[in-house]
C-alpha cells in the first residue's frame, strides 16, 4: 500500500456509479455525485467510488482532491454533494456559510506525522520533542546539528494553510491551527508533492499522514514530556497515545439524501471500512 501511495497522484477522477436509492429517477437518466476536498481522505473515497460502480452503474461520481478547505469551501457554496476533510470544520467556516447545516460523518482515523529526509533519520535524528519541532518552523532552529544530526541546513517543508493536514500539525506544534512559519523554505499543497520532495532532499523536514510514509521519508517519533518517546501507529492512534490524531471526516449540508446517503453508508460499513484500511488509515469501525 505504502507503493500505492507514492507513486499515485490523482487532481480529477470520474468514476461511474449509481445507488438505486432515488426510485423517482429514471435508470437511463445521467446522475452525479460531486465529491472533493482532502487528498488524505481521496485515497478512501476513490477505492469506494470504483468498487460502487461495479455493482451500481449509472451514477457518476466526480472527484476532485484541492484539500480540506477547498473541500468544505466549495460544499458550503453548492458545487458539492460531499466535501472531503481531514480535520474538524473550524468556527470561520461556520460563520462564512450561517445558513448550512454541515454534518460531519467520521470514516477513520489518521495521525499527522513529522517526517525528515531519510538521511536525516539514519543520521541519527530519529525523534523530536513538539517545542523542537515547532523552533524548526519559527526558524529558530535552522541546522540538523543543532537537534544531534548533520552539519547540515534544514529545508522545512510547509503545506498551504488551507490544507487540513497543516490545520493539525501547527495546532500540536505551534499552538495555532493558523500559526505562520517563518522558518519555512517550501511551501507545497498535496501529500504526493510532500512527499516527493522530502524524498528527494537529504535535509527536509516536513508533514504527512502516516499512510504517505516509506523507505525514503522517515517519520519521526514525538518526545514527550516526561522523556518517551511515541510513534505514530495505528495502535497509538487508536488508545490515544499519539499526540497529533485527527478524524478523517466528510460533510454534507445536512442530512444526507438519496446517492449522497447510500455512498456514505457504504464507506461506513464492512467494505467501505475496509478501504480505510487499505489506505492505511484506521478503521472507525472494528
Amino acid at each position: 500500500m505504502r507503493l500505492f501511495l507514492s507513486i499515485w497522484l490523482v487532481t480529477s477522477i470520474l468514476v461511474t456509479a449509481c445507488s438505486g436509492t432515488d426510485s423517482s429517477t429514471s435508470e437511463n437518466k445521467s446522475r452525479t455525485l460531486s465529491i472533493a476536498g482532502s487528498s488524505t481522505v481521496l485515497p478512501v473515497v476513490d477505492m469506494a467510488a470504483k468498487a460502487w460502480h461495479i455493482t451500481h452503474p449509472g451514477l457518476k461520481i466526480i472527484l476532485n482532491g484541492g484539500g480540506s478547505g477547498v473541500g468544505i469551501n466549495q460544499l458550503g457554496e453548492g458545487h458539492l454533494d460531499i466535501g472531503m476533510a481531514s480535520r474538524e470544520i473550524s468556527r470561520d467556516e461556520i460563520r462564512r456559510f450561517p445558513q448550512i447545516r454541515f454534518v460531519q460523518h467520521i470514516i477513520g482515523r489518521d495521525a499527522v506525522v513529522p517526517v525528515v529526509s531519510s538521511e536525516v533519520f539514519d543520521s541519527g535524528v530519529t525523534a523530536l520533542s513538539l517545542q523542537q519541532i515547532g523552533d524548526i518552523y519559527r526558524g529558530k532552529i535552522r541546522n540538523w546539528k543543532q537537534v544531534g544530526g548533520p552539519d547540515r541546513d534544514i529545508l522545512v517543508v510547509d503545506k498551504e494553510k488551507s490544507r487540513g493536514t497543516r490545520h493539525v500539525f501547527m495546532q500540536a506544534v505551534m499552538g495555532d491551527k493558523h500559526a505562520e512559519a517563518p522558518g519555512a523554505d517550501l511551501v507545497l499543497g498535496s501529500n504526493n508533492e510532500e512527499q516527493t520532495a522530502i524524498a528527494q532532499s537529504d535535509a527536509a523536514i516536513g508533514m504527512l499522514s502516516l499512510a504517505w510514509l516509506n523507505e525514503d521519508v522517515k517519520g519521526l517519533g514525538i518526545v514527550m514530556k516526561d522523556g518517551s518517546i511515541v510513534r505514530a501507529t495505528l495502535s497509538t492512534i487508536a488508545d490515544g497515545s499519539y499526540p497529533i490524531s485527527r478524524n478523517l471526516n466528510l460533510y454534507t449540508r445536512g442530512q444526507p439524501q438519496g446517492d449522497t446517503a447510500a455512498f456514505i453508508q457504504f464507506l461506513l460499513g464492512p467494505d467501505g471500512q475496509r478501504f480505510v484500511e487499505k489506505a492505511g488509515y484506521l478503521k472507525i469501525r472494528q
